[in-house]
């Protein structure tokens, strides 16, 4: 496939240049189509780059050292737009220079700078941050939002959907995705109303490239009994978290109860194989590139502690969107839901209701 580049933060995340430009070698030697701008320190990337010989040829340098911390808050950062790493390799997506951005550095920066840049979509308020998350299905589940918005309406959640399901159609390869949201409860009657709204405009919709199915309890999220599920950032980013703190648990926990005693051992011996698939499983590397969906081009946000594995899957990510154009595929979805739709009434619930009547 013929891609535009990708600009990568070089400068970003946990370990920066070494595993960043790692990464994208990695994302190279599987796809030698890729092409990268890298922005950051020079002497530092072009060390990194002696490792990886493959990389340089598809490679070019924007030097830049300034760097956004990773405690740094988002209005600081954003001033500083034009002369950090991050801020460059969003502003070369905005110039045209590249096709989609990937850093792993301060998500609440990247998120600020990203929306400055490049803009909201026509027909969509805010953008969302969402993520692949393991399930017990055959494909992982989206999630969104995921901490970009800490309050939603329920216009923001419709919007939330489609862009979910958009998604799901590109990298998980189905053609009706399975949308739900996060409740308190699958009873229709439960939840705020915010959600219960925005279950009665996708409930009447018509023509959407996606099944609404309802409400999903936090229990069931990594089931694999849908597609995409719904929710405002801030629960979104609460279940994230939870999620992310239960499988070191359990990991740990394994890893404790081997090590106690020799026939742990011994145990440990036998069942690895069943256990190196559960690591397997649940390594956030396997599942790296969260997604600023809603914005007029790409950015994706990689785990801070992403391996190298992880960053280049995250690589691929953008590519895969950049491929199946994401922002056109958002754009017919809210053309079919309708602008009248798109705008929900504040009582959608009281408005079918008087339609029906009618």
């Amino acid at each position: 496939m013929s891609l535009p580049r990708i600009a990568v933060d070089a400068m970003g995340g946990d370990e920066g240049v070494r595993v960043m430009v790692e990464g994208a070698a990695i994302a190279r030697r599987r796809h030698d189509k890729f092409k990268f701008l890298l922005v950051g320190d020079k002497p530092r990337i072009e060390a990194a780059l002696a490792n990886h010989p493959g990389l340089t040829g598809a490679s070019e340098i924007l030097h830049c050292e300034d760097v956004v911390a990773g405690d740094e808050k988002p209005s600081k950062a954003l001033r500083r737009a034009k002369t950090t790493s991050m801020g460059l390799a969003v502003n070369a997506v905005k110039k045209g220079d590249a096709g989609a951005a990937v850093s792993a550095g301060n998500t609440g920066a990247l998120m600020a700078m990203s929306k400055l840049a490049l803009r909201t979509m026509p027909g969509i308020e805010r953008p969302a941050l969402a993520a692949l998350l393991p399930t017990l299905g055959d494909t992982d589940v989206i999630m969104l939002d995921l901490g970009a918005n800490r309050e939603c309406d329920a216009r923001n959640l419709v919007q939330f959907a489609i862009m979910g399901a958009a998604y799901a159609r590109i990298v998980n390869n189905i053609p009706r995705p399975s949308v739900r949201m996060l409740n308190i409860g699958t009873e229709e009657t439960k939840g705020t109303d915010e959600l219960q709204d925005a279950a009665a405009v996708l409930k009447a919709a018509s023509g959407l490239e996606l099944d609404f199915a309802g409400f999903v309890e936090a229990d069931k999220i990594n089931r694999g009994t849908c597609d995409v599920i719904v929710t405002d950032g801030f629960s979104g980013n609460i279940a994230l978290k939870a999620i992310e703190g239960a499988a070191r648990f359990v990991t740990d926990l394994l890893k404790n109860a081997f090590a106690s005693s020799f026939r742990s051992k011994v145990g440990f011996l036998v069942s690895r194989p069943a256990t190196e698939l559960l690591r397997h499983h649940l390594d956030p590397n396997n599942h790296n590139g969260a997604v600023f969906l809603g914005l007029n081009g790409v950015v994706v946000k990689s785990h801070g502690s992403a391996s190298a594995k992880g960053v280049a899957n995250a690589v691929e990510v953008a590519a895969r969107l950049l491929e199946d154009d994401i922002t056109d595929r958002i754009k017919h979805d809210l053309a079919a839901l309708g602008e009248e739709t798109l705008r929900v009434p504040p009582n959608p619930r009281e408005t079918l209701t008087q339609s029906a009547a009618k």
